[in-house]
């Protein structure tokens, strides 16, 4: 095992550099250096071996986690470009989403106050569609576009939106345990 610890996540994988990537191959890539790396292959060599597999395994599966899931694998790409669209100062967006921000935590509220699973449910939809059209945007801007300012707007957006998702369900889990 000769580990290049400085290879970036997609050169990790075999993978082109951009936000749409094809995930049976990244599965596949996965499982295959998973299979290299796993430390239940080095249970029987040396300690600095043993580190290293830990250390090569870890690595192999923060990258995969990154790169599988599309707001992680946007905000790998903005900072390779060297912008933190996450970072604490991060917080600017447009006003016009703002507004829409304030009318669904409304939203939220409203139906938990009401213990309204449906509109709990119709929000969550709603949130769905929303980070499906972020997600669409997010793959013109940075693969077609490379419009980098306006992905870390749009990267920004979608952290909202998938936060508030996770609300909603918690919300609808919180109504179906009572």
């Amino acid at each position: 095992m000769t580990p290049d610890f400085s290879a970036d996540h997609f050169t990790l994988f075999g993978l082109p550099a951009a936000f749409r990537v094809d995930g049976a191959a990244l599965d596949q890539a996965w499982r295959q250096l998973q299979a290299q790396v796993h430390p239940d292959r080095y249970a029987h060599a040396g300690e600095a071996e043993k580190r290293l597999s830990m250390q090569w395994a870890t690595r192999v599966n923060e990258a995969y986690q990154t790169l599988r899931e599309p707001l992680r694998r946007a905000d790998y790409l903005l900072q390779r470009r060297g912008i933190h669209a996450l970072g604490e100062r991060q917080t600017a967006l447009p006003a016009e989403f703002l507004m829409q921000q304030m009318e669904w935590r409304e939203g939220l509220q409203d139906a938990q106050q009401a213990r309204d699973a449906g509109s709990l449910d119709a929000l969550r939809r709603v949130l769905k569609r929303e980070a499906t059209q972020l997600t669409d945007l997010l793959a013109q801007q940075l693969d077609a576009e490379g419009a980098w300012d306006a992905a870390a707007d749009t990267v920004r957006k979608l952290r909202f939106v998938q936060k508030l998702a996770e609300d909603v369900n918690l919300a609808l889990a919180a109504l179906e345990d009572d």
